[in-house]
């Protein structure tokens, strides 16, 4: 099981909104070689993290694949998704047209080089848990043996609810 996050918060180069972008960059997702989309959650909305007020509310979700990639090549792949949307990297944190996280590859352990995997903040965010329990509700933090469930209950307040249709 391969999990990727999906977020936006600006529009797309194209002027297409966030939500938009997204659902784009999930069919980019289903469409790379050796593997295929076997679920996506809902989009949430969430404010950003850490809290600015000039920036926009982020589109997040989860996508779930199978079919086996090396994480450097699914990591380029990503990167190459989000060139598209002119994803740009100004400052860290800093809003984005598109921003594909690799969250997980089947439990693999690794500090580096990148992708350094599970996702290193990926426990903290509740803009990424909620939506990979939708898609993965059995999933256990490689490192921390911890399921998806317990870190959600654990998480601090954060500003997200899933979005309507």
């Amino acid at each position: 099981m391969i999990l990727v996050g999906i977020g936006a918060n600006l529009p797309g180069p194209d002027g297409a909104a966030p939500r938009d972008t997204c659902r784009a960059a999930a069919v980019a997702l289903a469409a790379l070689p050796g593997l295929r989309l076997v679920a996506l959650s809902r989009w949430w909305g969430s404010a950003p993290i850490p809290p600015d007020p000039a920036s926009p509310w982020y589109v997040n979700g989860v996508a779930r694949l199978e079919g086996s990639a090396e994480p450097e090549g699914l990591l380029a792949a990503l990167h190459a998704i989000e060139a598209t949307h002119h994803r740009a990297r100004p400052y860290p944190n800093a809003p984005r047209t598109l921003d594909l996280d690799l969250l997980d590859m089947g439990g693999m352990v690794r500090a580096g080089p990148s992708p350094i995997l599970p996702h290193p903040r990926m426990a903290e965010r509740g803009f990424v848990l909620h939506p990979l329990a939708e898609v993965a509700p059995g999933w256990h933090h490689p490192v921390t043996g911890e399921g998806v469930a317990a870190l959600i209950a654990a998480l601090p307040r954060q500003e997200l609810a899933p979005l309507g249709p």
